[in-house]
């Protein structure tokens, strides 16, 4: 039986290479990602490690927050000289590292990354933990000179003795560039300016006398943990954080962690698609080829083999095909890999493809996922040839599986189905985000579960439908190709569901981004009163300096300007709940630039000082009531106690997105948080000021400051849409690999359908079936296939779409929008998918001998 297995499977090698492909892409996606994050984890734990001091002092955090509020947290420079005196220490130095500054050359472009990656600006200090070191000119001796990091200065093209103006919080300044400063480990990506200490004191901190961290050595024979405690005991630990080198590398990483993450995930969802398309894609290639070996297989029967051995001969088939798919997979996802890594050395993050980890996980997941997918899709073929009857081998056995009856499937599918119509149902009757999440989740499982199962059912009543046309278009031709389609639902329901997958992906996320857009559209339009915003380039929270603020007041034609900021803050709610978010603040006038909905109060009493104003539902959900006193805590420990002065109906509102929806008067945050620096700024013009005339004196005005742009109501709509794009960018590349295995399945559907079919295409040939016909009815079969996979996806994606448009209800985002342009180019391009998918299943048909298709068995 050994023998006979490895025979069988070297005669078919050329039927199970696309299933093998299905399975190299499968693992290649999931070693890539993993060797790509271990080089890169790997890469920077060695940098973190060389680059981090004995001990850090820092300040203490006591309010963490995504949203930073352009506070720079500062310790006293003259904390290192304490330090220096602690037993133990054998230098001590006071750090000055600022990152939300910009960097322009003379023609006012960013001397920067691109890619997201901070621009840093640094104290010029060498230690031994120095991440770079001087290669050419000279170090910074004065306020009016710096050093570039080289790999920054070759980007951007910047060369000693150019100018370049530094925008910081305290105000910009200009310096020469008397150095190069190479790293002497990996580039993180970030751009790097170097200045003298007193300098970046004063120009980057906007005091002399203060730090940003202090970096300690420790003496020979000291242990990091030691001096950690003896300098915690001269200091006090309650005021600062000290961190031994292991522990800042440690945080360093938990950092980096966040943006690893992210490509992980996006790599294991590519996976993940791979592996549950081609799933479909194996199971269907085994049981034609099950079907297609049932003489084969009862010839076996009928000398002796037992049903075991005949079941353990395919599964020792599916074995082999995935030992090879993981083994070429394997090799796949290392060039994948070194793939990413020359991508990621575009963007400025320099990581040697020499240094590649590949660490015992990598090819035991690969294996696991391309040997466990393959044997777990061929089990039930399996077990169907070891049902095949000795006395198969005596007559031509009907193709297994075409007339079996569909009852357990149709009982099966209306069970899954009904119970995921159910969950559907909750989540658009749920009045509550979370569960409406959950059973969100689980009804498309589901659905997308009963719809596999019952694809089969499916295929008679759709495929008459959708091939009705084709015998009045094609005549006899088109009238085969229905049938050949109609043959073996089974087949073609699991061809067809490969498709499926990703246009039903494909087809919610469109549904509800394009809700989201319209929501967001109408919420801009409802609350955004102001003539123009001037916020970061790319539309987050970021601070920018007061230097802008003051030059956009200045503008010619400017009239109200209304500043908003963010800053962390911790409350305790009357039920005993402490959160900690972001709260937002506001110039007074707010109502002339934003409308917002009031349930109790309004922006008078709001921006009041002492006060705040609070989201309606989220204060109910918490007993706070109109006029109830709340302790907040801002940064460094600052206390208050503010009165809740205004109840209001945020939901949905991109400018309130923080919890609870807090906000509270200008003067109160400076009151507390004086270093906080703005991120938006509303504009109106000026009476008699036109908006195009103040649009471009705006413009000129910000134009040395390319970290900001001044937007209308229609630019702030478009940066939105540009946002949520990114997400379905990501979505159209998992339907490109959706459709790539899709077609592949496809291919071999046909490829191996035309082998089963061999002599029955021979005598049409003989009867006059031209090879133009041939190859046209082959065609028109695929179209239909790949058609009905497109109708059975749109409509599950569309399912799903509405029921996330209700979720997103819950959020406030209620518009309801249907993409119909995209799902007629989607049905347009399944039909196209089919034509190219047949091409060479049918030129292999249309150039067989006649004779000899005819002689087949």
């Amino acid at each position: 039986m050994l023998k006979a297995t490895l025979r069988s499977f070297l005669a078919h090698k050329g039927r199970l290479a696309l299933s093998a492909l299905a399975v190299l892409l499968s693992v290649a996606f999931v070693a890539g990602s993993l060797i790509f994050s271990d080089t890169v984890s790997r890469t920077f734990d060695r940098l973190f490690a060389s680059t981090a001091a004995d001990v850090t002092v820092s300040p203490r955090q006591d309010l963490p927050s995504r949203i930073p509020s352009g506070a720079t947290p500062t310790l006293p420079a003259s904390l290192a000289a304490r330090v220096a005196r602690v037993d133990g220490v054998a230098a001590a130095h006071a750090d000055v590292a600022v990152q939300d500054i910009t960097v322009v050359d003379r023609r006012n472009d960013p001397v920067g990354p691109t890619t997201g990656a901070p621009t840093i600006a640094r104290n010029w200090s060498v230690t031994a933990h120095s991440p770079v070191r001087l290669t050419s000119g000279h170090a910074p001796r004065g306020p009016g000179e710096a050093l570039l990091d080289a790999d920054t200065a070759r980007h951007k093209h910047v060369r000693i003795g150019d100018t370049l103006t530094v925008v910081a919080r305290p105000g910009s300044f200009k310096v020469r560039v008397a150095g190069i400063a190479t790293f002497t480990t990996t580039n993180p990506g970030a751009a790097l300016v170097f200045l003298d200490t007193p300098t970046a004191q004063t120009r980057l901190l906007g005091r002399p006398d203060v730090a940003t961290s202090i970096s300690v050595d420790a003496a020979p024979g000291v242990s990091d943990a030691r001096l950690r405690q003896r300098i915690a005991d001269a200091i006090g630990s309650t005021s600062y954080d000290l961190r031994t080198a292991a522990e800042q590398a440690k945080s360093d990483t938990d950092r980096l962690g966040a943006f690893l993450d992210v490509i992980k995930y996006v790599m294991v969802g590519f996976a993940g698609i791979a592996v549950l398309v081609g799933v479909f894609l194996i199971v269907n290639t085994f049981s034609m080829l099950i079907a297609q070996r049932t003489r084969e297989l009862g010839l076996l029967r009928a000398l002796g083999a037992e049903r075991r051995q005949v079941r353990r001969s395919v599964l020792t088939e599916a074995l082999l095909l995935g030992l090879v798919g993981s083994t070429l997979g394997l090799a796949a996802g290392i060039g994948l890999a070194a793939g990413l890594i020359r991508l990621m050395s575009v963007f400025g993050m320099n990581i040697r493809s020499t240094e590649m980890v590949i660490g015992w996980v990598t090819p035991v997941a690969a294996y696991a996922v391309g040997v466990g997918v393959t044997f777990v899709a061929a089990y039930l073929p399996a077990r169907r040839a070891a049902r095949v009857s000795p006395m198969a081998a005596l007559v031509d056995a009907e193709v297994a599986g075409a007339g079996r009856p569909l009852t357990l499937r149709a009982v099966a599918g209306a069970v899954v189905g009904a119970l995921g119509l159910a969950a559907l149902a909750g989540c658009a009757r749920a009045t509550r985000t979370a569960p409406a999440t959950t059973l969100l989740g689980i009804g498309v499982v589901l659905t997308l579960v009963a719809t596999v199962i019952a694809g089969p059912l499916l295929v008679r009543p759709l495929i008459r439908v959708l091939g009705a046309a084709f015998p009045a278009l094609f005549g006899s031709i088109g009238r085969m190709s229905q049938r050949n389609a109609l043959r073996n639902p089974r087949r073609t329901g699991a061809t067809a569901s490969a498709l499926m997958v990703g246009l039903a992906l494909v087809a919610g996320m469109s549904v509800a981004s394009t809700s989201m857009s319209k929501s967001f559209d109408q919420q801009i339009d409802k609350t955004l009163g102001a003539d123009f915003v001037v916020q970061s380039r790319s539309g987050t929270p970021e601070p920018f300096p007061q230097e802008i603020t003051d030059r956009v007041r200045a503008t010619e034609g400017v009239g109200l300007v209304v500043r908003q900021r963010y800053t962390p803050v911790a409350i305790v709610l009357p039920d005993g709940t402490r959160i900690e978010t972001s709260a937002t603040a506001f110039d007074p006038r707010l109502d002339e630039v934003a409308h917002l909905a009031y349930v109790r109060g309004g922006s008078a009493t709001a921006l009041a000082d002492g006060a705040l104003a609070m989201d309606a539902a989220f204060a109910k959900d918490h007993g706070v009531r109109l006029g109830s006193t709340l302790p907040v805590r801002f940064p460094d420990e600052r206390r208050t106690d503010l009165r809740v002065g205004a109840l209001t109906n945020q939901a949905g509102s991109n400018n309130f997105s923080t919890r609870g929806g807090l906000f509270f008067g200008m003067g109160t945050l400076q009151r507390y948080v004086p270093q906080g620096q703005d991120t938006a700024l509303f504009v109106n013009a000026a009476p008699g000021t036109s908006k195009d005339r103040l649009r471009a004196r705006l413009e000129k005005a910000l134009a040395p400051y390319p970290q900001v742009q001044a937007r209308d109501q229609a630019d702030y709509k478009k940066l939105v849409h540009n946002q949520i794009a990114v997400l379905l960018y990501l979505v159209y590349a998992l339907l490109g690999l959706a459709i790539v295995i899709a077609v592949l399945g496809v291919v071999n559907t046909l490829a191996l359908s035309v082998v089963e079919r061999t002599r029955e295409i021979g005598l049409l040939r003989a009867i006059g079936l031209a090879r133009r016909q041939l190859r046209r009815m082959i065609r028109l079969e695929s179209v239909v296939i790949a058609v009905f996979g497109a109708v059975l996806g749109l409509a599950l994606g569309i399912v799903w779409g509405l029921c996330t448009q209700r979720v997103l209800a819950l959020q406030g985002m209620k518009a309801l929008a249907i993409p119909w342009g995209t799902i007629v180019a989607v049905m347009v391009g399944s039909a196209v998918v089919g034509v190219v998918a047949a091409l060479l299943p049918a030129l292999r048909a249309s150039r067989m001998n006649v004779l000899a298709a005819i002689a087949h068995e």
